[in-house]
């Protein structure tokens, strides 16, 4: 085998919905506040009995299922996470358990919000090198449990949910190499910290990062996948906030593709964002079996990894 795909994906939100108008009960907000500066209308809310692994398991149980797949044919599960409570077991040993995956190698990665699509480059890697011959690659936070509910300026944004892919071996590469780095002196613009951990940012300096520094990354991205930007069927950035994705997808230059803009319904759910909002766009048939799309993550460490795939 000369590369690896997407062969599926899935997603899970949690059933209850969290609308501006109810933020409003809790701070000093309004709903055309919220949607003037970030865009973002309702976001799913886990409840105390639904962490971080059982998000995941629906997910990548959903993504097996497209897939046609049983569990015993997965030998890596990795989950990007950035909000697990516990150190031991980590996330994707925990799934392996919820979903009867048997001797698989089961790894967690903190990349924040730029988690899931490392984590994707890590099992198309494996995948490539013979490390491993199925991988789940899920994307999942709970960002509710981390945020400062007394904050007006991050606890608009947040919503919990997971998205998964299943990667294995193919004949010919639909995932594309990826081009990732960090800007580690400006880490601090992107924060979970404490105890008990909460949310925080630099608003201004993430906004101005991300629509100035990242256009000419996220081209390279599509540089190394052999095609230009008009080339893209679809863009899936990190779903931070509209007011970064559209002008972000708009100086990318991909003129004819479908952009994802979940963030509106789903808010920002870190590494959860990008998995979720792919999955989304492939069930309402926005994008076809074989469509080029750029998936591009950004944001915690001041983070980014983006890849051009073939969607499944």
């Amino acid at each position: 085998m000369n590369g690896s795909r997407i062969a599926a994906v899935g997603h899970y939100q949690p059933a209850t919905v969290l609308t501006n108008k109810d933020l409003a009960a809790l701070v000093d907000t309004s709903d055309e506040w919220i949607t003037s500066r970030v865009g973002i209308r309702t976001r799913h809310i886990a409840g105390p009995d639904e962490p971080v692994d059982e998000l995941a398991g629906h997910a990548a149980a959903k993504a097996l299922a497209a897939a046609g797949l049983a569990p015993a044919d997965i030998d890596l599960v990795l989950v990007a996470t950035s909000t697990a409570v516990d150190r031991s077991p980590n996330m994707a040993a925990r799934v392996a358990a919820r979903l009867g995956i048997p001797q698989a190698a089961t790894m967690d990665l903190n990349v924040v919000c730029a988690g899931f699509t490392h984590a994707l480059a890590t099992a198309d890697h494996a995948v490539r090198a013979g490390g491993a011959s199925r991988a789940l690659v899920i994307g999942a936070d709970k960002m509710s449990e981390v945020a400062d509910w007394s904050d007006r300026s991050t606890c608009v944004l947040v919503g919990d949910g997971a998205g998964a892919a299943v990667v294995e071996a193919a004949d010919e590469p639909a995932i594309g190499p990826v081009l990732w780095g960090s800007v580690p002196e400006m880490g601090n613009a992107v924060r979970i910290e404490g105890n008990p951990p909460r949310f925080a940012q630099e608003g201004q300096s993430v906004y101005r990062w991300a629509t100035t520094q990242l256009p000419p990354i996220a081209r390279r991205a599509c540089e190394r996948a052999g095609l230009e930007p008009a080339d893209l069927a679809g863009v899936v950035l990190h779903q931070a906030n509209l007011r970064i994705i559209e002008p972000l997808a708009e100086k990318i230059g991909a003129v004819n593709a479908v952009v994802a803009r979940d963030v509106t319904e789903s808010g920002n759910t870190s590494a959860a964002s990008i998995p979720l909002a792919f999955s989304k766009l492939v069930e309402r048939g926005a994008l076809t079996t074989g469509d080029p799309v750029l998936l591009f993550g950004f944001g915690g460490n001041l983070s980014y990894a983006g890849q051009v795939v073939r969607c499944p």
